[in-house]
């Protein structure tokens, strides 16, 4: 790069993007933006045009998941911006970095309601960890940089930064900025062994590991921290690749449809580690798991950033600290050769290999457990297994065992539409690897239209589509507290396998879990996105009931009221 002469706003940027290292960005073009699509041209860097900004904001969040730099997505002022809204709420909550850089208009026109404008202060304020307006051009360099350090450090999250036309088109002579990498705050000494004291004469512990800033060597030294201690470990919802399934010590995640077991397991505890989470509504049951504010066990909470220690729960024992800085410390520990709590842990392990042996018979032709229980033989250890929201969502987290760092790309803000521009962007990150999308037919049409965009750049993802004609979580709710009054929650749906076809890719309707075995492997041998739309009978509502048991129970339970 020449920077012997001045460059205009959307050359700099683009250079800034490639000091920090950016390889890849999502975007939807938009005239408010045209000097960086220019300069994106020319500069090597990846552009994974999108169908519309929600999915492409997705896509750069499941970059900022998968390698813990931030995602880039670029997109236009006005709507859309707000259509990226959507990425940037599943950032927020997944504690995900990305920057998000969207158009305005130009300087002098702001505050006269000009075409598409809108106060990104005021609108990603409260969703965003920073929101910027880039007003001189020669900050370019000063700004990203920082977005960069804020969308990384502590609790990582979404930044977004505003670019005015005439900033973009403007000229400015100007230094780039240094590569930047995130400060890792090392756990206070006193504290860890305050921990060390704790954990010694513990009866019951219990190592939770959730959040992010997590890589394959802090998970692979948590891991050994575990076998050393023989800790009984769990991960938080939608975290479950932060610990292999086939761990000898592994013993379940906390979510939605909790093994019962592990629910008594977290309450009987005398001590938690929580190791990077939160232990948000979700994973602690509704706030149930522990006493507010200060649980009945002895919390020893690590988190990189500190605001978030006691922002909930009141620790016994806070240590402000990265996952990385705190293994580094605790495998320094001295441990005991056998621990009291050993059997404890046995189990532990026991009870999570009862909860996921063998998938229950549901209703139908199609059996999605038997489909679920196949793909994990099918299937090596580092393929990404991606999915958004919806109850065909409970059968995976329970039944897939996820074994190594990075193969559970899923929000855990709940959100639909979510797997498939998470699968684009994580087999465009691992072309070597194989990637699968799971879908209810309502998630899948929220973001459906992303499947052309892996048409187009050649993304041979696999999606699979399970199709029970409902939004179904909706209609579960429905039959708990309205039973027999269903409304709003029905769905008609095209036939999934002709679209993907019509798009460019491979596609074949399934009504069996033998079906689902051969049609697998034609997607995968295709070469091609594929689509596998699977025909779900829609009283198959959750692994271990059915909607019209949900509605029984609802009557009876009325009925007894009366």
């Amino acid at each position: 790069m020449d920077h012997t002469k001045p460059r205009d706003g959307g050359r700099l940027l683009v250079d800034q993007l490639l000091r920090q290292g950016v390889e890849r960005v999502s975007c939807v073009p938009g005239e408010s933006y045209l000097p960086v699509i220019d300069a994106l041209r020319d500069s090597g860097i990846d552009t994974l045009v999108c169908r519309n900004e929600g999915g492409a904001a997705l896509m750069a969040e499941a970059y900022g998941k998968l390698t813990g730099r931030p995602g880039i997505c670029l997109v236009t002022r006005g709507p859309g911006a707000t259509n990226a809204c959507h990425g940037l709420h599943v950032a927020t909550q997944d504690s995900t970095p990305m920057i998000l850089f969207v158009g305005q208009v130009e300087t002098g026109f702001r505050g006269r309601d000009a075409f598409q404008e809108l106060d990104y202060r005021a609108s990603f304020g409260g969703i965003a960890k920073w929101v910027c307006e880039i007003d001189d051009t020669k900050r370019i360099p000063e700004l990203v940089a920082r977005a960069f350090r804020v969308a990384m450090q502590g609790r990582p999250g979404p930044v977004v930064i505003a670019l005015p036309e005439d900033m973009l088109l403007s000229t400015a002579e100007v230094d780039d900025a240094a590569r930047v990498m995130p400060a890792e705050p090392a756990p206070d000494p006193v504290a860890v062994q305050e921990f060390h004291a704790l954990l010694a004469h513990a009866e019951a512990p219990l190592l939770i590991a959730g959040g992010s800033r997590w890589d394959a060597g802090s998970v692979a030294a948590l891991e050994r921290f575990a076998q050393r201690w023989q800790l009984p470990a769990v991960t938080s919802f939608r975290r479950a690749s932060l610990f292999s399934s086939t761990h000898p010590l592994y013993a379940g995640e906390l979510g939605f449809g909790m093994n019962p077991r592990l629910r008594e397991r977290v309450q009987r505890a005398d001590v938690l580690l929580l190791v990077g989470g939160r232990l948000s509504e979700v994973p602690s049951d509704g706030y149930t798991l522990l006493d507010l504010p200060t649980p009945r066990q002895a919390l020893v909470h690590v988190h990189p950033d500190p605001q978030e220690l006691g922002r909930v729960y009141q620790p016994r024992v806070a240590l402000n600290a990265t996952p990385a800085t705190w293994t580094a410390a605790a495998l320094r520990l001295d441990a005991p050769e056998r621990p009291r709590w050993a059997h404890h842990a046995m189990s532990a392990r026991e009870d999570f290999l009862a909860w996921t042996a063998k998938p229950p018979a549901n209703p139908g032709r199609f059996q999605y457990g038997e489909a679920l229980q196949w793909l994990r033989g099918r299937l090596p250890a580092d393929a990404i297994v991606c999915n958004g929201a919806g109850n065909y969502a409970i059968w995976l987290h329970r039944f897939f065992p996820f074994r190594a760092f990075g193969t559970q790309l899923a929000p855990t803000s709940g959100s639909m539409g979510y797997g498939v521009p998470a699968a684009i962007m994580a087999k465009r990150q691992h072309p070597e690897r194989i990637v699968v999308a799971l879908a209810g037919d309502g998630c899948f049409m929220m973001n459906g239209q992303e499947f052309a965009t892996a048409v187009q750049h050649g993304i041979a993802i696999v999606v699979v589509v399970i199709d029970n004609g409902m939004y179904g979580t909706i209609r579960m709710h429905q039959e708990r507290s309205y039973p027999g009054r269903p409304f709003a929650t029905a769905l008609v749906n095209p036939d999934f396998a002709a679209l993907a076809r019509a798009y460019g890719g491979h596609g074949e309707c399934v009504e069996t879990a033998d079906e689902f075995r051969a049609a697998f492997d034609r997607a995968i041998d295709s070469g091609r996105p594929a689509l596998l739309h699977c025909l779900m009978d829609p009283e198959a509502i959750t692994p271990t009931t059915t909607l019209s048991a949900l509605r029984q129970q609802a009557q009876t339970t009325a009925e007894g009221v009366r």
